[in-house]
């Protein structure tokens, strides 16, 4: 990596260009009356199908979900981006939002993602989830809660740059440089959540969400409350996915740089911390979901090329154990 440090990683991608990706979105309805947006990239009828949570205020157009969505487009596979409620440009229409342990949105989504596929006769193709900071959290907690049975549901996954110990990201987003990733996601977080005021006006205090400078005071006003937690330690205690990385039964990949600026070094898992599917790779550089690749301007491949690594992989042992092919992975 031509670029190094923490920061520079993590900020420089934004500035990057990015292709366009051609997604087809679907709204679908949730039990709750609530609705999420789909993302679709088509593929090849027989290629494998990869479900992409993004991270905190992320969408479609993310630049880690656009440079992975690039490489699965080159190579045929087919993908859907999960938009979290609020997140795909059209404000949601209840009172909760989404939050980094909603487990039970994960589960609902990738049951109706199963049944769909075997509705199209594609109920042999393989099926992968990737889950990206917040998003990645959320998938890892439904992995361990649901142990064997998840694996009904996914072949394999990959969570990258999570804040698996979210007490510990929370302390180290709130002060020094890193106020500056605060202010940004505070910046549509606060929008979003006065917006709600004009539906819902006794939801809390606008001014007492406009005075929040950190995603504790953020967590304990509005996310907490809504999503039924006491408050900012009780969500970040019970939503953490570290405890639960020891549970988990499906072939997992854990990707977060040691210099990561949201996940301190020191909260990071160790093999006593997980199961014995749990591949953990911490790579010295890397940032916050950034992974920039040589050479100048910097590319955005490596990180997406390790995805499909794994997932390839996890592919060669199906293939071992049911004598089903799987598309051949070609990477340029």
């Amino acid at each position: 990596m031509w670029l190094r440090g923490g920061h520079a990683q993590t900020i420089y991608p934004y500035f990057l260009a990015r292709p366009s990706i051609p997604y087809r979105r679907e709204r679908w309805e949730l039990d709750d009356g609530d609705f999420i947006d789909i993302d679709w990239l088509e593929g090849a009828m027989d290629a494998p199908l990869i479900v992409l949570f993004h991270g905190l205020e992320g969408s479609s157009n993310s630049h880690y979900v656009v440079s992975t969505m690039a490489l699965f487009r080159e190579i045929g596979w087919r993908a859907a981006v999960v938009h979290f409620r609020g997140c795909s440009g059209s404000p949601n229409r209840l009172p909760r939002a989404y939050h980094a342990g909603d487990s039970a949105e994960i589960h609902w989504i990738l049951e109706r993602i199963n049944i769909r596929e075997r509705q199209s006769g594609r109920q042999h193709s393989s099926i992968y989830a990737v889950g990206v900071s917040l998003g990645g959290n959320a998938l890892l907690k439904w992995l361990g809660e649901q142990g064997r049975q998840a694996c009904r549901l996914i072949d394999g996954v990959v969570a990258v740059s999570v804040p698996l110990d979210l007490a510990a990201a929370g302390n180290a987003l709130a002060s020094g440089f890193n106020l500056l990733y605060t202010r940004h996601f505070l910046d549509t977080l606060k929008r979003k959540a006065v917006g709600k005021l004009d539906l819902f006006p006794d939801l809390f205090d606008p001014a007492a969400v406009g005075a929040c400078t950190t995603l504790y005071e953020f967590d304990n006003l509005v996310t907490a409350p809504l999503h039924g937690f006491r408050n900012a330690e009780d969500y970040w205690n019970q939503s953490s996915s570290k405890p639960w990385l020891k549970y988990i039964e499906v072939p997992t990949l854990i990707v977060n740089a040691i210099n990561d600026p949201f996940m301190p070094p020191h909260a990071l898992p160790t093999s006593g911390d997980v199961s014995s599917m749990v591949v953990l790779e911490y790579p010295n550089e890397g940032g916050h979901v950034g992974f920039l690749d040589s050479p100048f301007p910097g590319r955005l491949t490596w990180l997406p090329e390790r995805i499909v690594s794994f997932f390839g992989e996890q592919g060669s042992r199906i293939v071992l154990q049911t004598g089903e092919a799987m598309p051949a992975t070609q990477i340029s």
